[in-house]
């Protein structure tokens, strides 16, 4: 008679989770893939009827996304001459020419500043938030991580109109300060919650040990707690700047030029020149890139800072 555990799953078990695992990941991905390829199709190929997974792959859509166009005629595209750039020559197949830069590059440059200016606000104040009311006797404390949660209890766009009055009688409407207060303020919530969680986990007695070799509060946070901490602040983080990444209400609202971010900017690009999916999915998918980046490069902490405290002696 074989030995049996029963901590210990049998082949079939595995078998059966990895197929589902595979699968979940293979339909989770088509998705991504889809937009991927669709950003090297062409204008036609894009809308073909059945869709296309054979085809020859372009760079018009990049080209598209990072320059203004306009349609001229025959004799004025002969009289320019052959097409000194790679691009130009795609641009020139169209029987188009280069106008300019569009406005993606400063678009998502406003994504940069705003997405991971409010990330790191967000974890700055909900780490020293998380702190306080771990280690130390806060009057009213339930009450007041209840009213911290409650700010979440809602979403976000419901309170639009009376942030964007007085945005714009503060003056901060389409600004980037302006941006990364209000994604602070919606994120902060999040940070508090997550962030205490792991620093109930952190033994006091390490604090305690550090003071008594003469260290400061301050020292002792910053040399003892924040190293143990580490995993969760990276899950934090990342939770905070996909919000913030992601966000399209608030940014269509709030910004129209300055301060403008990727997600309200992208699907304008559908207007110009008619239904140029192409650079859509391109802009979709450099827009992935640093969330993406971000997230492969923290995946450890992330890991470690979900099952954080699950088992407890």
């Amino acid at each position: 008679m074989s030995a049996y555990s029963i901590t210990e799953p049998s082949r079939r078990q595995k078998w059966i989770a990895g197929t589902l695992v595979i699968l979940y990941a293979l339909i989770t991905m088509a998705p991504l893939a889809w937009i991927f390829l669709t950003g090297f199709k062409s204008p036609p190929d894009s809308i073909s009827y059945p869709p296309k997974v054979v085809f020859t792959p372009t760079l018009e859509g990049y080209v598209n996304l990072f320059t203004t166009r306009s349609r001229q005629t025959r004799e004025y595209l002969d009289s320019l001459g052959p097409a000194r750039t790679w691009y130009e020559e795609i641009v020139r197949k169209r029987e188009m020419v280069i106008a300019g830069p569009s406005k993606f590059g400063e678009r998502f440059k406003n994504s940069v500043i705003i997405g991971f200016g409010s990330t790191f606000l967000s974890v700055f104040l909900g780490t020293l938030a998380a702190y306080g009311f771990s280690r130390f006797k806060v009057p009213l404390k339930d009450d007041l991580m209840f009213f911290i949660l409650s700010t979440r209890m809602m979403p976000p766009i419901a309170v639009a109109i009376p942030i964007f009055l007085m945005y714009r009688s503060l003056g901060l409407s389409d600004t980037h300060l302006g941006m990364i207060l209000l994604y602070t303020a919606v994120n902060i919530s999040l940070a508090v919650w997550l962030l205490k969680g792991f620093i109930d986990e952190i033994p006091i007695e390490y604090e305690e040990a550090a003071l008594i070799d003469g260290y400061t509060r301050l020292q002792a946070f910053y040399k003892v707690v924040l190293p143990q901490a580490a995993t969760g602040i990276a899950s934090t983080a990342i939770f905070c700047l996909i919000f913030a990444w992601n966000e399209y209400a608030f940014a269509l609202l709030l910004t129209s030029g300055t301060a403008q971010t990727a997600p309200p900017f992208i699907p304008t690009i559908i207007g110009e020149g008619g239904l140029d999916w192409p650079a859509v999915a391109a802009g979709a998918t450099l827009f992935l890139l640093p969330v993406l980046v971000f997230t492969i490069l923290l995946r450890k902490h992330l890991l470690r800072g979900i099952t954080f405290g699950a088992v407890r002696k």
